[in-house]
């Protein structure tokens, strides 16, 4: 698969300086941890979750999540599971390319269980949600995804996310991170990415954020962001890709702070109407969150509606001007700063180095966008309108 290749094949030309590569399940972990975008969450129950998977390729979504946990009621579980397997042996039947497709669990038993049920459809699975995870709890469900991957001699990723309780309050988040990154490095090949569980976190403070503030508002559900990137998400070869949290709202009410997007840029692509539509449904919240999750250190997002991933993979492109100085810092080798190729700012290559080559891992997945093309053009062409 590839990001943007649902756009027509003459426009990409225009919109991209470098075009993005095809990537798939098999490709190195580093290079699919970032090729994640947007992952779509969709609850096991639903009937047409087959269907629902096409359509979701078709709108340029690259990666699902089938969720069997917080999203199903208790007394549905078994129904979902049974149905999960259903629909996904219906995707394998069917031709085209789906999704990378996970399954979220809400117990350990459950790996091997769905992967046994699946047969061979198992093949369309990269890996599990591993949720409410700690050291403790950790331990059982990695044991039990090597043992699923080794008896079925299947590669099987782990997205574990941070979200529970001992992550949230200051007494025990340290050591709690501390334990994880110590599990987590003892299971390197087998962890994909680390996803951060805004909504359960919020939940331990009775909190929700609101669609016109973004969860770095939120500040003891900050305090956690910024504590995992720490421990987890560090630069140095031991950290791991950290993905942004949920975005939650897919229709606006009253409003009551002004919108989050700048007019200009819009109306000098004649777009006003998307900007009002971006508005509408709230998701001026999410690129302003999109915005911040990069600059913390986050690569990609959790989303529940198809509405959400254009933005957030519009967001994921690389500028033209960005790759000028990754380029340019990539290529000195003896240190010391120079001026950037845009003449706007000064380039390090010592410390901007390691933002440089995860910078061009992006840029392998997502493109470069030509020299004159804004995030507008890229919103539209990926289906903002």
């Amino acid at each position: 698969m590839r990001h943007f290749d649902h756009i027509d094949t003459a426009y990409r030309k225009h919109l991209f300086f470098r075009h993005p590569r095809r990537f798939g399940r098999h490709d190195d972990p580093e290079v699919l941890a970032v090729a994640l975008g947007a992952t779509l969450y969709s609850p096991a129950i639903r009937p047409t979750l087959a269907d629902d998977i096409a359509k979701a390729a078709r709108r340029g979504v690259t990666s699902m999540v089938i969720c069997l946990e917080d999203a199903i009621p208790d007394e549905d579980v078994a129904a979902a599971e049974a149905n999960a397997a259903e629909q996904l042996r219906l995707v394998y039947e069917r031709a085209g390319e789906p999704p990378l497709l996970f399954i979220r669990v809400r117990h350990e038993d459950q790996i091997a269980d769905m992967i046994d049920r699946l047969g061979e459809a198992a093949d369309l699975v990269t890996g599990f949600v591993l949720p409410k995870f700690t050291a403790s709890t950790g331990d059982a469900y990695l044991e039990a995804l090597a043992a699923t991957a080794e008896r079925t001699g299947r590669r099987l990723l782990a997205m574990p996310v941070i979200e529970s309780r001992e992550a949230v309050y200051r007494e025990t988040r340290n050591e709690l991170l501390q334990d994880v990154s110590r599990l987590l490095a003892k299971h390197r090949e087998r962890i994909l990415a680390v996803r951060l569980g805004a909504t359960d976190l919020s939940a331990a403070y009775g909190l929700r954020r609101p669609p016109d503030l973004t969860i770095y508002d939120i500040q003891p559900v900050a305090g956690v962001i910024s504590d995992v990137v720490n421990v987890l998400g560090r630069a140095d070869g031991t950290g791991f890709v950290v993905t942004g949290p949920v975005w939650e709202y897919f229709s606006a009410g009253e409003r009551m702070f002004k919108p989050q997007l700048r007019q200009s840029p819009f109306d000098a692509h004649r777009a006003a109407p998307l900007r009002q539509q971006l508005i509408t449904s709230d998701l001026d919240g999410l690129i302003r969150e999109v915005h911040l999750d990069k600059a913390n250190g986050l690569t990609g997002k959790t989303v529940i509606h198809p509405t959400h991933v254009a933005a957030v993979h519009a967001l994921s492109v690389v500028t033209h001007e960005e790759y000028c100085d990754a380029a340019d810092i990539l290529g000195v080798s003896g240190g010391g700063a120079m001026a950037s190729s845009y003449a706007n700012k000064m380039n390090e290559a010592g410390p901007h180095r390691a933002w440089a080559e995860r910078l061009l891992l992006r840029a392998r997945v997502f493109g470069v966008a030509a020299q004159d093309v804004t995030f507008v053009e890229l919103l539209e062409a990926a289906g903002g309108r």
